[in-house]
């Protein structure tokens, strides 16, 4: 491959970010490059907008698509992982007005930092000071002990010369710091120092710590028939305590996060105008660029051979990036409007009217090889009216339906969360259930593959939706 396609190949696998990095060390490192002023027109500007394309497209014609600007040899199936196995995620820079993008530098506080900004406000002595450090240091991001107590007082007792009893007293005072819950060794204990620092004082919550105290095995398990005969209380009363005891988190430190937030910035818009779906590349996904004129214009006018050819070979890499930078643009838009003419249904009506589409199905709409396709829809995303999704959501597996048809991945996902959101709680659906509804709807879904999308979509089998209605 020339160094040329190489770059192309490059700029297209490139997320949004990844892309504004790399115009950003172009812009840097070649001085016949600059950013075109807003206002000002720029003949090297790709197009933004796909429109028209999306009232003309058929399965027989799709002139629409074609675009000259694009390299021959792009689509070809080249050795992409050869070429660029690993491409760096990099921040961009941002102007002051783009805070909606930004990403912060700062990362937020971590649950240990927390604790240990705690451990400095109360009165510990110097070796509980050790102590409380030590266990600090072993509560996992969930907020929970992640090593034994007895670990612990092994590997601090010959160097502090301290007790048993004084390594858990210390864990006892960090375990009413805050988050509530924290320093618990499982789920019972976090529960029970959540309850007990409840500052209001209720029957539900005495009976609540009861429950949990003596019959947490019974709760795990759903068993609401056996919970009310060994309280003694009705239905009634245990919705009250249940719903005392969901209202507290199992995962204590979740509450506290030291990762970054991640922004997603929408390489597609797609918009519904005047009745009809309107394609558009996000015109401040990246700068505009062009050749800077003035010193384009110095190739002719220096008298030295030596920097007429600095000159003349910055100018090429500009005229080449410019040119791949259009090319992944025109790809981008295309694939993009090729998704949408064939996903109207779900930009319309939802999930359930997903269609199934694989790769092949755009690649040979839009004549290219199925790995440009794979590439070109990775990290990309579109914004739509019903949210921003990966272009890669849009392709799905399909199963046969009873009149012969398809049905996407997809749309079956969609189905059995609606069927599971209006199941009766008391009697949730079983996966046997979900697949017997599916079937009289004409979709062929066996039981196991019912349970492969519930689990894909988190939601826990039957025994374990069981609720108190």
């Amino acid at each position: 491959m020339t160094p040329q396609l190489q770059q192309a190949i490059k700029l297209l696998q490139l997320s949004t970010l990844e892309l504004q990095q790399e115009i950003q060390e172009a812009l840097d490192s070649n001085l016949m490059l600059e950013v075109a002023e807003e206002g000002e027109e720029d003949h090297n500007s790709p197009p933004t907008n796909n429109s028209e394309a999306l009232d003309k497209i058929d399965n027989s014609e799709r002139e629409g698509l074609q675009t000259e600007a694009i390299p021959e040899d792009l689509p070809v199936d080249s050795a992409w992982d050869d070429v660029y196995e690993n491409i760096q995620t990099s921040s961009s820079n941002y102007q002051e007005s783009d805070r909606e993008y930004e990403v912060s530098d700062n990362a937020g506080e971590s649950l240990q930092d927390h604790l240990r900004w705690q451990m400095q406000l109360t009165p510990f002595s110097d070796t509980d000071l050790l102590i409380a450090d030590a266990i600090i240091d072993a509560i996992n991001d969930d907020g929970f002990l992640g090593t034994e107590i007895e670990e612990i007082y092994e590997s601090l007792k010959d160097e502090l010369d301290i007790e048993f009893d004084e390594v858990e007293a210390v864990l006892h005072r960090v375990q009413n710091f805050d988050p509530p819950g924290v320093a618990a060794r499982n789920v019972r204990e976090s529960l029970l120092l959540q309850l007990n620092q409840l500052l209001i004082e209720s029957p539900e919550r005495d009976l609540a710590i009861v429950l949990i105290q003596e019959h947490f095995e019974l709760l795990a398990n759903r068993d609401f028939s056996q919970l009310m005969r060994r309280l003694n209380i009705d239905e009634e009363r245990l919705k009250l305590i249940v719903q005392t005891i969901q209202s507290l988190n199992p995962r204590p430190g979740s509450q506290i996060t030291s990762s970054k937030p991640e922004y997603i910035v929408p390489d597609v818009f797609v918009k519904k105008i005047k009745g009809r779906w309107r394609v558009e590349l996000n015109p401040d996904a990246a700068p505009k660029i062009r050749i800077n004129s003035h010193y384009a214009s110095l190739v002719k006018s220096v008298n030295s051979s030596e920097d007429t050819n600095y000159l003349k070979n910055h100018l090429q890499e500009a005229r080449w990036f410019i040119k791949s930078l259009t090319s992944r643009n025109e790809t981008l838009l295309k694939v993009a409007t090729c998704i949408v003419e064939r996903q109207r249904a779900f930009l319309e009506y939802g999930e359930e009217a997903m269609k199934a589409l694989v790769l092949h199905d755009i690649a040979e709409a839009v004549e290219m090889h199925e790995s440009t396709i794979s590439r070109v829809t990775t990290k990309k995303y579109m914004h739509t009216p019903r949210g921003i999704y990966e272009l890669k959501y849009f392709f799905s597996s399909h199963v046969s339906t009873s009149d012969g048809g398809e049905c996407s991945a997809t749309a079956i996902r969609a189905l059995i969360k609606k069927l599971i959101a209006a199941e009766n709680a008391s009697k949730p659906l079983s996966d046997s259930k979900i697949a017997d509804i599916l079937t009289d709807q004409g979709i062929n879904v066996a039981r196991r593959t019912v349970a492969k999308y519930r689990e894909a979509l988190a939601i826990p089998p039957s025994n374990e939706r069981k609720r108190l209605t």
